[in-house]
């Protein structure tokens, strides 16, 4: 076995542990299904492409992250030149809307409300959003989204104002 296929076992083994993120950024940023395929596929590519430039001392996801954000958001400012729309939808199949005692309709309006305000935010709010979301810390959402941690505090705070302020 050469190095050159030890690191692409590694890297495979990492991109399968984390594909999860590729998916949600993917589901976040393309509206058609064939999209979202193109761009999961245009996002894996850069990742391999950037892979010998990953640092094994930080976190892969929080480079995942980083790539696949970077991939999606090129992807929307891409596509509103083609086509001139500023909203992406999210896939809302992606979402597992029932729990173990079946369907909370109010649950899911709240939800769609929520999509439809991220669908309505600019590429990189959409970002902070998503990372936020997922609970992840404010300090690797900085270094994701390249600001400091204040900023993505004082964002947060903005965007959770917006939230409430909306009819």
């Amino acid at each position: 076995m050469t190095a050159t296929d030890d690191r692409r076992d590694a890297f495979s083994a990492l991109l399968q542990r984390h594909r999860g993120i590729v998916f949600k950024v993917a589901n976040t940023y393309a509206r058609l299904a064939e999209d979202r395929d193109d761009l999961a596929q245009e996002i894996a590519a850069r990742l391999w492409h950037a892979y010998p430039k990953y640092d094994p001392a930080r976190s892969f996801s929080t480079w995942m992250y980083r790539v696949a954000l970077n991939v999606a958001i090129s992807h929307v400012r891409e596509q509103t030149v083609r086509d001139r729309h500023d909203a992406v939808p999210l896939d809302e199949g992606m979402h597992d809307l029932a729990d173990a005692g079946g369907v909370d309709h109010e649950r899911d309006q709240h939800i769609r409300l929520l999509q439809g305000f991220i669908q309505r935010q600019p590429p990189l709010e959409r970002a902070l959003l998503l990372l936020y979301l997922e609970d992840r810390p404010q300090r690797e959402i900085a270094e994701i989204l390249g600001l400091t941690e204040n900023n993505v505090s004082t964002k947060i705070g903005r965007l959770k104002q917006r939230i409430r302020d909306e009819p």
